[in-house]
């Protein structure tokens, strides 16, 4: 079958079961007044390297993309397993200044060179600098409704446990990444393969 906006044929839109798994960025940002938001985003991902930069990507002008333009700064906190409850709690829509840190019983943990706090339950956290906001405009002309959050990364955080011979074992934290629906997946250490590049291809 084909599927598109006009034809469907669906009950539901497979695009986000399809572009999947997705790594989830659990975004912390603190405003200029201090405020500190925290929130899993889904469209999120590692774009570039030498300089590394990740991106995120907000419905709306949401508290983590305001905080993070007005601060100037952003943590990406690793969401795994263990944490699967406690990151879903962050998800819900609180009042600006409400600490999802304390709805969710997390610690916040201060970052080495950003000002907005890493979770301290996570095994993992990327510090960055806010680089800039890109508008996603649909093709109609439209105004956007979706923003993509650029940050580059200055410093990251990882637990020791997880470091073998110089190496991150990703898996043994149990990350967790996001499907269609409902759906999650989870990174375990036995589905871990690695394939060399043909000559000529790179690094």
């Amino acid at each position: 079958m084909h599927y598109d906006s006009e034809t469907r044929g669906l009950p539901h839109n497979p695009f986000k079961a399809l572009v999947a798994p997705r790594p989830i960025g659990w975004i912390s940002a603190m405003n200029r007044a201090g405020q500190v938001n925290l929130a899993p985003y889904s469209y999120f991902n590692a774009v570039a390297a030498d300089p590394d930069m990740v991106m995120f990507s907000s419905s709306g002008r949401k508290d983590a993309m305001t905080f993070a333009e007005e601060g100037g700064e952003f943590v990406c906190n690793l969401a795994t397993f263990a944490l699967r409850d406690a990151m879903n709690a962050t998800s819900a829509p609180l009042p600006r200044g409400q600490s999802e840190f304390e709805v969710a019983g997390l610690t916040p943990v201060p970052s080495r060179k950003v000002r907005p706090p890493r979770v301290g339950e996570s095994p993992a956290a990327i510090e960055c600098k806010w680089v800039r906001t890109v508008p996603l405009t649909p093709l109609d002309g439209g105004d956007a409704t979706h923003f993509l959050v650029i940050g580059q990364v200055v410093s990251i955080y990882i637990d020791d446990a997880f470091i073998k011979d110089g190496l991150v074992e990703t898996g043994a934290m149990r990350p967790i990444l996001r499907g269609g629906y409902f759906d999650y997946f989870t990174a375990e250490p036995e589905t871990r393969f690695s394939l060399k590049r043909p000559k000529g291809a790179g690094q």
